[in-house]
Parts: C-alpha cells; structure tokens; sequence
C-alpha cells in the first residue's frame, strides 16, 4: 500500500505509443488527395510516410486536368519526356511553358492546377506594326515575353488574336494587359515616360471576343490611367465540352480616325480562370 509501483501482467503487456510516421503511406495519400498542391507540399516534410504519400501518383493526378493528355500534345508537341511521374508531370506544367514558336505561353495555377493562357504582342496581328514610324518592339523585364509592343502614334488602331487549345471545362476571363506610357529603369527606379500618351480619353476602345461554339461579347473602355499596368476584361466565355479544343477570336480596335492615339504598351492577352479575376487587380 502507497508503494507507488504498477505492474502489468505478461498477459498484457504496454501498447507501444503511435505517431503519425506510423500511418500507411496508402492511408496518408487518401487524406492528401483531398488538399490543394501547397498544403500537400507542406506536409511531405513532416515524416517518411508524408513523404511518399506526397509523390503517390493518384494524389497528383487528381489536381492535374482532367484532359491533361491534350494540353501537353498541343504546349509540347511529344517532347515531353514520357517516364515522369504525376508530381514531376505537375510540376512541368506550372511552369510557364511556350509553344507556338514562342508567341504563346501556357501553365497551371500552382495553387488550383487551372489553366492559364498567354499570347505575346508578337503573337498578334496588329495594324501597322511593321512601320517603325508607328510601332516599335521594345525590350522589358515587366513582360513574361521579354518585349512589348509600343505605339508611337497612329490613327487606325486595330489588334486581333487567335489560339486554339483544348481548355478543360470551366469559365474563363480574357483580358489585354496594356500600358499607358514607356516604363524603364533610371538609376534603379522605376519611372514612366507619358510624352507619347494621347487619344485615349476621347472615345473608348472596343473589345470583341468570338468561340468556336458561337459564344459572343462585345465591351469597351477609356485608356486613362498611365504608368501602371491595365488589364481591360474582354469577356468571358464557358467550355462545356470535354475533349473538344477552343477556338478564341479577339480583337481590340479604335477606329476614330478624328484624333491619332499613341504611347500605348500593348503586351499581351491573358485567359484566366474566371475566379482568378480580382487576382488581376492586385498586381
């Protein structure tokens, strides 16, 4: 009595104590499939069972598209090694891939594995642009493409692109991402020159968006605000069928020929997501 001793019988001995490194990887990777990409990432560290659950293949599968097949035949064309597992397969396609002589870039959000799509200026077929009087390509480090279609001045304003690519089902949003006036670099400050920057404020842009599948929209804008980056949403447009590729007609046109316009920044056009698009306004 009050010897503070315990005993268990041979019968039954103590359990040993259980962690988590004691879960079947099998177990884990259920669970895992459930996360999103960066909190699969985030547990991969914590234990040997974490680890390899986090490289399952069926884990990584389900955030890849569901026609994942389509979309590396179109960014690759077959040049994709064949012997990746589905985490290295993921991790390519994040990555801002260019297909289409480099006019075009396409990749996964890391976070949602959406799909993402961007046309360079050079990818476009823009009025004018062989005239250095009125167009310029010129070099930046604020384009994914590494140069910029500028305007100097002109009186007919017209852009039209065109990409077919087999999105999977969803919603997306297409954009322009435009500048008003010339960034640069001095002395390791960013400044804008707006010398160039007229005609916009007068009457607005039109933008013109067409599918395959016979979605149509139609809006417009004023250019008014110089020295930072635009992105003037075109539309939307929804991808029902699966397996079937999309064809995306744009255009961007003011035709006023009262006034000349110039010291226009044309970069690109982005399809997004549609639940991407207050994104947009944050950068």
């Amino acid at each position: 009595m009050g010897s503070g001793f315990s005993f268990h019988s041979r019968e039954n001995p103590p359990s040993p104590e259980l962690s988590l490194g004691d879960l079947p990887e099998g177990c884990v990777a259920s669970v895992l499939v459930y996360l999103d990409p960066p909190e699969i990432s985030r547990l991969s560290v914590l234990n040997r069972a974490f680890r390899g659950a986090s490289s399952a293949d069926f884990v990584w599968e389900s955030k890849l598209p569901p026609n994942y097949d389509s979309i590396i035949r179109r960014v690759f064309d077959d040049f994709l090694p064949s012997d990746l597992c589905k985490k290295e397969l993921y991790t390519r396609l994040c990555r801002q891939n260019s297909f289409d002589g480099g006019t075009k870039k396409a990749w996964l959000d890391k976070s949602t594995g959406g799909v993402c799509l961007s046309i360079s200026s050079r990818g476009l077929t823009i009025t004018g642009i062989d005239d250095r009087r009125y167009w310029n390509h010129i070099p930046t480090e604020e384009s994914r493409f590494g140069t910029v279609a500028y305007l100097q001045q002109i009186w007919w304003f017209e852009v039209d692109g065109e990409v077919e690519f087999p999105f999977p089902p969803g919603t997306y949003s297409l954009f322009f991402r435009l500048h008003l006036g010339r960034a640069s670099r001095r002395f390791g400050r960013r400044v804008c020159n707006s010398e160039h920057v007229h005609g916009w404020d007068i009457n607005p842009v039109r933008f013109q968006l067409s599918t395959s599948d016979g979605q149509e929209t139609i809006s417009q804008c004023l250019l008014e605000e110089s020295g930072k980056w635009i992105y003037c949403h075109v539309g939307d447009f929804v991808v029902e069928k699966f397996g079937v590729p999309t064809t995306i007609k744009v255009s961007m046109t003011q035709i006023d020929c009262t006034h000349t316009k110039g010291g226009l920044c044309l970069d690109s056009v982005l399809i997004y997501p549609s639940e991407f698009r207050e994104r947009l306004k944050l950068f």
